[in-house]
């Protein structure tokens, strides 16, 4: 199975960012570790911090399932909520902190109506617990 995660803006910040929320790990590290779990896996990763660069990544259809954290992106881009509610293979939203406990505007995911899951609070391990659930 090609999985493909796609992460939103200033995750790219990983590791530095705000440790205290979003951990002292980054990304690339990470994935490393699901690369040797999901060994059996096709796992491609793609990160950007422009709206119209994810949603062209997503329509290139050459994944088998996703993984999105859309990042700020997650508030109010109806842009890839619309393309999310075009891609007809299984996905699931992954949120690293818990955004039911932030700031009231992270609060509201306008993308995760268009996912067939959402993960959010499991820090970076919500990326291994979606592709857990993808396997199934």
């Amino acid at each position: 199975m090609k999985v493909l995660i796609v992460n939103g803006p200033n995750l790219n910040l990983l590791g530095t960012r705000e440790p205290e929320i979003y951990g002292s790990i980054s990304m690339e590290e990470y994935l490393e570790k699901l690369k040797t779990e999901f060994s059996s896996h096709e796992l491609s990763y793609y990160q950007s911090n422009i709206e119209g660069e994810i949603i062209n990544r997503l329509q290139e259809d050459n994944f088998d399932a996703l993984v999105i954290n859309p990042g700020a992106y997650t508030h109010y881009s109806y842009a890839i909520a619309d393309c999310l509610k075009n891609i007809r293979k299984p996905k699931i939203e992954v949120h690293i902190s818990n955004i039911y406990k932030r700031e009231e505007f992270r609060q509201k995911s306008v993308t995760a109506a268009n996912a067939d899951a959402v993960l959010s609070g499991f820090g970076m391990d919500g990326y291994r617990l979606a592709i857990l659930s993808l396997k199934r």
